[in-house]
């Protein structure tokens, strides 16, 4: 994928914000028992607590990424091991996603190039990929836990646009797909979805997951 030729990297445009989607995750934390720990989620291979703990990892690689600091967080594939949770992670989560929120509220971080999973990309693609794991792997948060989850209209158009074109070819995305996972990793083959369905949801079924997933269908 050209990062030029996609409308999420348009140098016209002024980098999104990636503070709401991180605190909608804080947000949803706060209703998540112990007892849900081994709940599933829409990751197949991931139960919550295995979401949690890529959440904390990507929300540190991402961090990093943004300020060019590629030492070892920036350099391990999101889906070379699962992921472990730590035990302060009701501190220490939150605490890692404003980081990364404010990491990337900085012009620098989405010019020149950086790592994330191992891979060098442009930090404008990298910001994006960033942005969507937040949405994503929130709206996976949500659903494993029954909440509600919404995000906003230009958070999800810049999720379409990073996916789609990944989701039209075997050539395109490949710099988001290896630093997401999603080439045989987390985000997988697109599911279909009617016609006129909410933007949100086709914003998911790009991802790989089904709209209407719910623990136990």
């Amino acid at each position: 994928m050209d990062a030029q030729e996609n409308p999420v990297f348009s140098r016209a445009a002024a980098p999104p914000d990636l503070e709401p989607a991180a605190r909608r995750i804080v947000a949803l934390l706060g209703r998540v028992d112990d007892g849900g720990l081994d709940g599933p989620t829409p990751c197949p291979d991931y139960a919550v607590r295995e979401l949690l703990g890529h959440l904390a990892g990507l929300a540190t690689a991402f961090r990093d990424a943004a300020r060019k600091d590629l030492g070892a967080s920036t350099a391990v594939s999101p889906d070379a091991a699962l992921p472990v949770l730590d035990d302060d992670w009701r501190e220490a989560l939150p605490r890692r996603l404003d980081e990364m929120a404010a990491a990337w509220r900085s012009p620098d971080a989405w010019t020149g190039m950086t790592r994330a999973g191992g891979v060098e990309l442009p930090g404008e693609v990298a910001g994006a990929v960033a942005l969507d794991e937040l949405v994503v792997h929130g709206w996976d948060l949500a659903r494993s836990t029954g909440q509600p989850y919404a995000a906003g209209e230009a958070e999800l158009r810049s999720c379409e646009a990073l996916l789609a074109p990944a989701a039209g070819g075997p050539d395109g995305g490949a710099d988001a797909d290896a630093a997401d996972g999603s080439d045989g990793g987390l985000f997988g083959v697109p599911v279909p979805v009617p016609d006129g369905a909410p933007l949100l949801d086709r914003v998911i079924a790009l991802s790989g997951r089904r709209p209407d997933w719910r623990p136990g269908r």
